[in-house]
């Protein structure tokens, strides 16, 4: 993900009525750019992240704070070109 430069106040404060805005990079030559969004609760986010680093995926530490969604919603920009393909998995709820 990539956040503008005064990200923190995007992220701390997104509002009512604006939706949070999630740019793309400018992309590094010679490599395909892959966006990874986890939408769930923040138990289950989490527990896909520790999932995915136990896998070799990726690292927890590459993974952005939760970032709370605002009732706006999210906007997506896409590259020309991009697509995006949609699964959703059911988890059983982790308690604590």
């Amino acid at each position: 993900m990539y956040f503008p430069q005064l990200h923190r106040l995007v992220l701390d404060e997104p509002g009512e009525q604006n939706p949070l805005l999630i740019q793309q990079p400018p992309a590094q030559p010679g490599r395909d750019s892959l966006r990874h969004l986890l939408i769930g609760s923040p138990d289950g986010v989490r527990a896909t992240i520790h999932r995915l680093h136990l896998l070799h995926y990726a690292e927890q530490s590459v993974w952005s704070r939760l970032i709370a969604i605002p009732p706006s919603g999210i906007v997506l920009t896409p590259a020309q070109g991009e697509v995006f393909s949609y699964w959703l998995r059911s988890a059983p709820m982790r308690h604590r």
